[in-house]
Order: structure tokens, then sequence, then C-alpha cells
């Protein structure tokens, strides 16, 4: 984690460097600062000093290395439980379908979107009851 610190810090710099060089040289050939590309590209290096920061100080406080970053580290090290999933569960095919019609109604007719909302409501109460009906009823 270190290393991708001082990466995010990096990035950092470039991009605020690459931010006064922008703006000194649309001032040089235009005369006028190009205000849009300016904040864009020192936003990103904020953004990376954020990052940075974040990352750094996570490593601070974690009081070690983890597995993954060790050189001598195996791959299960570093491999937690990361919960239980349902491999033959349609829900999450189902709420994808009902958030596209949302979106789709927030775009081209709004009375598509009440469907949308609608059907979304019952695809994630039947997604989280899942276990609860059927065959897996506790």
């Amino acid at each position: 984690m270190k290393v991708n610190a001082r990466i995010f810090w990096i990035i950092c710099v470039f991009f605020v460097a690459a931010s006064v060089a922008y703006s000194i040289w649309a001032l040089l050939d235009t005369g006028y600062i190009e205000w849009v590309g300016t904040i864009a590209l020192g936003l990103v290096g904020v953004l990376g000093a954020f990052l940075g920061f974040y990352i750094g100080r996570s490593y601070a406080t974690q009081g070690g290395e983890l597995p993954e970053d060790r050189l001598d580290g195996n791959i299960d090290d570093g491999d937690p439980e990361l919960g239980f999933f349902s491999p033959w569960s349609w829900w999450p095919l189902l709420l994808a379908a009902g958030a596209g019609l949302l979106i789709l109604g927030l775009a081209v007719g709004f009375w598509i979107a009440f469907i949308g909302v609608a059907f979304t409501l019952i695809c994630i109460v039947g997604w989280v009851y899942e276990y609860y009906r059927g065959y897996f009823a506790r």
C-alpha cells in the first residue's frame, strides 16, 4: 500500500504541474486562460492527493504489511471470506432490468419510471427474502 500511496502522490504532482503548464500555454497562445481544461486537470490532481492521503493513512493505521504486499506471501494468505452469494439466483438480473426501466423512464417518458420503481422494489424484496421461501425456507 505504501507504493500505491506514492503512485497517487506522483499522479497529484504531475496533474497539478500539467494544469499550470496548460494554463500558461493557453495564456501564451490565445491571450486568456482556458478555464475548463485548467480546472479539470487541477481537480484530477486534487483527486490524486485525496487518494494518496487516504491510502497513506490507511497504511499507517493498519499495523503492518498486508499479506498481498509481502514478497513471501501466498495467494491464499490474502483470500478472505467475502460472503455468501447464490449462483443460481435470477434476482440480480431482474433488478438490473428494473433499474434499466427506471432510467429509461427518466429519459423517455416519466410513466415508465413508475413501472421501473415498482419492479425494482419487487426485485429487491425478492432478492432479500430469497432464502425464506420454498425449498430454502427456515
